[in-house]
Parts: C-alpha cells; sequence; structure tokens
C-alpha cells in the first residue's frame, strides 16, 4: 500500500542519518554515558508490602494515632503558658513498643539548649548596642518546657528521660499492635518574644499599648512519629528541620483574658460564650456572604479592648479532628473578618485576625487571599477537607499550623505601603494557607526532608499566585529565577535530597529549586494535562497519611507512564546544571552528484552493507566540494534519483501532498552542562516568522555530550534559538543562538 503523507523523505536523510550514527562512534574525546538514564534502583529504597513500587500505599501501611485533650491558660502580665494534656496514644504497627517518644520542641529555646552551640558566631566589626547587650550582657532567655510531671491513667508517676528537645517515657508494659496508652503531663513555659529570641511562635510586644500579640505553637508536649521507615523519628529539633507528627483528635480549652479574641486549629465550640450578640450575627452573616469578608470583630471593637485590660478570664474551647498538630493565636488588639468558601459541595470559612496595624492592607486582602488560595491548592490536588483556614497578622512571621498560619506585611505607620510589601504579604499568606495541604494533610516528614512540603508548596503557590494575577513578580516557580543558585560556585551547593539541617542556602535549596523543577517538568519536560494527573495521584493517594520522596517519584511515573528517572536524579540527587548550547551549524544543499568526501563515504559503506539504491547526495556549503551554483533552493524536479523515486512511487494525487523543503541545516548541540534536559530549538526566517521544535530529553542518551538535528524548512533560516522562553533554567544563554550575538557589556 503506498503512503499518502511524506513527512520526511527518506532517502534524503538517509546519509544524514549515517553521518550522525558514525560520529557518535567515532568522535575522539567523546564517552558515552548511559548512566544519567538508569533506573534510580540504586537510589530508591526497595518496595514493600508498607510502601509498593507504584508509590501507592501497601497492604500493610499503618500510621500511629495521638489522640489529645488539652487545658492551658495564658499569664498575660508575666508571658508564661501553663498546661496540662491527656495524650491517648495507639499502636498499629505490629510490633510491640517498650518506650515511646515525645517532643519537647520548646526545648530549643532552653537556657541549656545546644542549638546555639553548633552554630558559628563571628566577631562583627559593628553591632547594634541592642545586639550587643543581648549577646555578651544580658543573661539568655529561659524557655523550654518545665515538666511538672508524666503520670500514667492512675495518677502513678512514670518514668522518662529528656535527650534535649526529645523525650523518652517507659511503659510499665510493652504496648503490642492494637492495644492504647493513656498518660498525663503537666508543664509550664516562660514565652519568648520572637522579635527578640526568635522563634517560630511568641509574642510581639506594642510599646504604644502596652499589649502583645500572642501565636503558640509548640506550646504543649508532642508525640513523635513511629513508621514502618525508620522507628521513632526522634531526629533532634535545631531549628532548620521542622516537625514530623502523627494525626489525632483534639480537645482544647484555652483560658485567656476575657477582652482577647482568638481563633485556633479546629471547631470553636462555645462560640455564644466568647463573641458578644453582635458578633454572633456577624459571624452568621459570613458564614452565607461568598463574595467579600464580613468584619466579625471591628477596629473600633478592637480599639477600645486595647485600654482595658481585663482582669478576668474566659475559656475558648475548640475540637479538631484528624489532624497532627494545633496552633492559637490571641490578642486584645485582633480585628476579625471572615467569609465563606464553597468548596466540593460544602462550605469553608476563610478567616483573618489582625491588629490595626494591619490595616488598611489587611482587611482588604487577607482573608480574600485565604479563600483564593483555598479555591486553586484544591482544584490541584483535592478539596480542601477542613473546616476553615485562618491567616493571623504578626510581623516578620511566616508559620504554618493546621487550619491555622501566621504571616507578615505590616503597612507604615500611616497606612501607606508599597506594591513590595503587598505582593510579600500576599506571597506570604498563598504559602503559609498553602501548607495546610502540604504538609498538614500530605503529611510529609519535614524534620528530614524540607523539600517535600516547602518545594512543592512553593511550586503550588506560584500556580496560585499566577492565577491571582498572571503578572504577579513571583520569586520561585519561573526557570529563570533559579539560574543564580544553580550557576553558583558548586562548593556552596548539595542537592536537594538533603537532610534539612544540613542546608546552607536554604531558601533556593528546599523552596526555590524545588519549586523551578516541578514547573519545568509540568511545562516543558511532561505537559500540564499529565503532570496534574500525576500530582494529583500523588496528593490523593498520601492525605491523611505519611509519604516518602520514593512515595512522590514512583506515583508520579506510576500514574503517567513517563519515565522520569533521570530528571529525579539529576534535579534532585545532584547539584549539576543546565546549559545546552548550539555548537555547529552547517547548510546542506542537494545534488546529482557525489562529492569527493561522499564518495569516500559510500566506498566505505559498501564494504558493510548493500547498495541501498539510487542516491540523493547532500553538500556542505563550506566542503571543498561546493560549488557556487549549489546555492539554490531544493525543487525534487532538479534530483533525477529523487524524482524518478517520486514518479514510480506516488500517484500525482499522493505527491501533491508531498513535503517540499528548499533548505537544509544541520545543527549540533553541545552540553556543557551536565543536567539532561529537553532541548527546545526555535527557528527564525528571513520574512521573519518562526518555527518551534521541542526534542524530548532521551535525545541525549547515545551520546551526553552532543546530539545532532538535521531541519528541512520551506524558508531560509536566518536564525536559530535554544530555550527562547527561558523554560529550562539554562545558566548560559550566550551559546544559545546562531549566528553567535554579540553581547553587550554593561557600559551598552
Amino acid at each position: 500500500m503506498k503512503k499518502t503523507s511524506f513527512i520526511h523523505i527518506c532517502s534524503l536523510f538517509f546519509l544524514t542519518s549515517i553521518y550522525a550514527q558514525d560520529s557518535q562512534k567515532d568522535t575522539k574525546n567523546q564517552e558515552r554515558n548511559p548512566d544519567k538514564f538508569k533506573q534510580m534502583y540504586d537510589l530508591l529504597a526497595t518496595p514493600n508490602m508498607y510502601r509498593t513500587a507504584s508509590g501507592a500505599p501497601g497492604p500493610e501501611y499503618y500510621q500511629q494515632q495521638a489522640d489529645y485533650k488539652i487545658d492551658v491558660e495564658l499569664d498575660d502580665k508575666n508571658q508564661k503558658l501553663y498546661g496540662k494534656e491527656t495524650i491517648t496514644y495507639t499502636n498499629n504497627a505490629k510490633e510491640a513498643l517498650d518506650y515511646i517518644w515525645v517532643q519537647l520542641d520548646q526545648n530549643q529555646q532552653a537556657k541549656n539548649s545546644k542549638t546555639p552551640l553548633v552554630q558559628n558566631t563571628k566577631t562583627e566589626p559593628a553591632i547594634p548596642a541592642s545586639a550587643f547587650s543581648r549577646r555578651f550582657l544580658e543573661e539568655d532567655f529561659d524557655g523550654g518546657f518545665k515538666i511538672e510531671y508524666v503520670n500514667d491513667v492512675n495518677g502513678k508517676p512514670m518514668n522518662y528521660s529528656i535527650n534535649q528537645t526529645m523525650m523518652r517515657i517507659e511503659l510499665p508494659t510493652v504496648l503490642k499492635h492494637g492495644e492504647k496508652i493513656s498518660f498525663s503531663i503537666k508543664w509550664w513555659y516562660n514565652i519568648n518574644n520572637y522579635l527578640l529570641d526568635g522563634g517560630r511562635s511568641g509574642y510581639e510586644h506594642f510599646d504604644e499599648d502596652g499589649n502583645n500579640l500572642y501565636i503558640l505553637a509548640q506550646f504543649y508536649p508532642r508525640m513523635a512519629v513511629y513508621n514502618d521507615v525508620e522507628g521513632w523519628q526522634n531526629q533532634q529539633f535545631w531549628g532548620s528541620g521542622e516537625f514530623a507528627l502523627p494525626f489525632g483528635n483534639f480537645e482544647v480549652n484555652i483560658t485567656v483574658p476575657a477582652d482577647h479574641v482568638m481563633e485556633a486549629t479546629g471547631v470553636l465550640q462555645n462560640r455564644n460564650e466568647v463573641f458578644t450578640a453582635e458578633q454572633l450575627s456577624r459571624y452568621a452573616l459570613a458564614e452565607k456572604t461568598f463574595d467579600k469578608p464580613v468584619v466579625v470583630v471591628t477596629q473600633q471593637e478592637a480599639m477600645a479592648a486595647e485600654k482595658g485590660f481585663s482582669d478576668k478570664k474566659k475559656t475558648w474551647k475548640f475540637k479538631a479532628e484528624n489532624v497532627r498538630d494545633f496552633g492559637i493565636a490571641t490578642s486584645r488588639k485582633f480585628i476579625y473578618d471572615a467569609m465563606a468558601v464553597k468548596l466540593g459541595g460544602k462550605n469553608v470559612m476563610a478567616v483573618s485576625v489582625y491588629p490595626k496595624e494591619g490595616n488598611p492592607l489587611w482587611g482588604e486582602y487577607s482573608t480574600r487571599i485565604v479563600a483564593h488560595t483555598l479555591k486553586s491548592y484544591s482544584s490541584h490536588t483535592f478539596d480542601y477537607p477542613y473546616p476553615k483556614a485562618v491567616s493571623v497578622h504578626a510581623q516578620d512571621q511566616g508559620m504554618e499550623y493546621p487550619m491555622i498560619c501566621w504571616n507578615w506585611g505590616r503597612p507604615e505607620k500611616d497606612g501607606t505601603y508599597s506594591d513590595r510589601v503587598k505582593n510579600g504579604m500576599t506571597s506570604v499568606i498563598v504559602h503559609e494557607v498553602g501548607h495546610n495541604f502540604f504538609p498538614m494533610i500530605v503529611n510529609s516528614d519535614e524534620r528530614q526532608w524540607t523539600w517535600m512540603d516547602e518545594g512543592l508548596n512553593s511550586f503550588l503557590e506560584y500556580l496560585a499566585l499566577i492565577e491571582w494575577d498572571p503578572n504577579f513578580p513571583a520569586d520561585r516557580g519561573p526557570a529563570k529565577n533559579i539560574v543564580p543558585y544553580m550557576s553558583g560556585d558548586q562548593k556552596g551547593l548539595e542537592p536537594i535530597m538533603t537532610n534539612s539541617e544540613s542546608i546552607r542556602q536554604f531558601g533556593n535549596n528546599a523552596y526555590g529549586k524545588p519549586a523551578a523543577a516541578l514547573n519545568i517538568l509540568r511545562e516543558t519536560v511532561m505537559g500540564r494535562e499529565l503532570f496534574d494527573y500525576g500530582f494529583k495521584t500523588y496528593a490523593n493517594r498520601w492525605k491523611f497519611k505519611h509519604p516518602t520522596p520514593e512515595d512522590f517519584f514512583r506515583t508520579m511515573e506510576d500514574a503517567t507512564a513517563f519515565d522520569l528517572d533521570w530528571f529525579w536524579r539529576g534535579w534532585f540527587y545532584t547539584t549539576d546544571y543546565n546549559d545546552i548550547g548550539i555548537k555547529e551549524v552547517k547548510r546542506y544543499f542537494v545534488s546529482n552528484e557525489p562529492s569527493k568526501e561522499v564518495q569516500d563515504f559510500l566506498n566505505k559503506r559498501r564494504r558493510r552493507n548493500a547498495n541501498p539504491g539510487p542516491m540523493v547526495y547532500m553538500i556542505a556549503e563550506n566542503s571543498v566540494d561546493f560549488k557556487k551554483e549549489m546555492d539554490k533552493p531544493f525543487e525534487i524536479k532538479d534530483v533525477k534519483a529523487l524524482d524518478e523515486y517520486v514518479q514510480s512511487h506516488f500517484t500525482k494525487e499522493e505527491q501533491l501532498k508531498l513535503n517540499n523543503p528548499k533548505y537544509f541545516y544541520q545543527v549540533t548541540f553541545d552540553k556543557p552542562g551536565g543536567l539532561v534536559m529537553p532541548i527546545l530549538v526555535e527557528l527564525t526566517f528571513d520574512d521573519g516568522t518562526t518555527e518551534s521544535y521541542h526534542f524530548p530529553a532521551q535525545i541525549w542518551r547515545m551520546n551526553d555530550l552532543e546530539a545532532t538535528r538535521t531541519f528541512a524548512t520551506n524558508k531560509p533560516v536566518t536564525k536559530i534559538t535554544i530555550d527562547p522562553k527561558e523554560e529550562t533554567a539554562d545558566i548560559d544563554t550566550s551559546n544559545n543562538t546562531w549566528p553567535k550575538e554579540q553581547l553587550k557589556s554593561k557600559f551598552d
């Protein structure tokens, strides 16, 4: 049966393909390096019944559960927090446990904390007096948990031992599979002024009115994770690697001054006891309002409360189901607004609490950004399952907990703000609210792998920001923005797959590079449809579970039939960078007569293969056999052997459908950078039009140093450009064009 389409003129490219094959075999000083495409059996954990080779949870997958009943009281005058809790821990592992580990992350703030001792300190030539005083004159802040007791369910003391930020509790009898144990802990601690003493939570003091704004987290002893990957996750909290926590149910009662306004993880159980009648009415309206925030606690009410300093107390009661942690924000300075968001057939509340110092910026934008974030992230993963998401205004903060997060972005005292502050506030709210999905629901181990929550979240943050505003100046996500980091001194870089505490350029490595990698994977390597399906599959497989990097890597391949081992290996396990250039461009002309070079080649080929029949000859423009009269557009009828072939093999109707290229360009690409990436090529023609080509990364399989392609075009090519839209994080664009462009100096 005769072909009815003629995409490539086979005879015409026969010689070109042979040349390319011989070039790969005979080129000196080039090594064939298939290692970058080998499967990752050497890097990934062996699949098992807990975690399958597909990246899905296996039939033996389990996770522990920790349920909490907590009572805490805030001493606002002395900045102390007092608490007691009962933890009920369920062992779902097949093996028995003879002790359990509890995290005491507040101990990083203790006087005897070892965190300051592992930091390098240098003597600075100039230092602010306040900083000098804190560093050399003042007594260190006395933070850290003061444990009063650890008792069993009958009130009998249990044996325990504290190792910095971890506490091991000895069990009177082994805890077998399916069994539960309940025990109680009583504690207190001094709350840190985080603007002075640092920390992810604490309080901010306002000199103008004498009030404090509290953001409280890691405020209670928390169960560590026990799982199939490493048993107890009891690595110390040094400050960078965040948290690994089991899921559970919480009942938390929080006693504060009566004039405070509060938000926290979970559903408020006694709203009618802590809100006024007017505030209850406004909140009811907010529950039915989907287009704009409703102010529940007004600025006037907050300013009046600022002056009161009530001696009375009020207890706020919250319940939260299937969460891994709990956070609290409380102050008499809080304004409160809220609106409803429709997600998956149910209403979710988007909420913001902020002092007057946050207005007008926060009242105008915060809750709207929360609502947008929930919609955007849900569209890329799963419908947000929790009843609310709260954004708390806290100076110089950006931190996340289930259903609540702290965010910076404060206007000047006169209420004015720059685009930088507004955009920064928008970014941090999207990012921290987005953490509800990663890692609060898709519960990766932050203590071990920062990129699994920060990197994935930064990628989704970028998508949400450009959906909010297509021209948003996003820092992380666009490929070109990671170039300065990836082109830096290799001695200062480490792979993404580096433990959280060993990363030097934390933001670039754990946030920026993974976000750029995933954006490149979505836009350039896989395409949006395949990537989005794989990413959603991962999110849904592992929501409310504990995934590992292998689970992510394997799921993305399993759900898409896309071999990505070369991508994970290069982007996540090395510090290789992308640099693809144009090494050489040759223009060829078609001839009836072979050149001496071609004749020598044919003689060599005939010794190895049968004569393939009538030949079409390609003469390079710069070869010794090139003749000026050859320099003309190609026509099939001018080449006897090809014309006879076409006439004998195709009907007149079929001949009209054949391509009829006029010009032929052989382009050799080289790869000074070690990273394997697709080659994106744009041809510009003499009439100003362009044509784009996308060659998959596998083009480098047989030769990791060079790749060659021949382009047959209908118009003369005046320019060839690699990666014209800056999609691949190419660190050196000086070799990306032909003819080579003269780069302008800084003086130009």
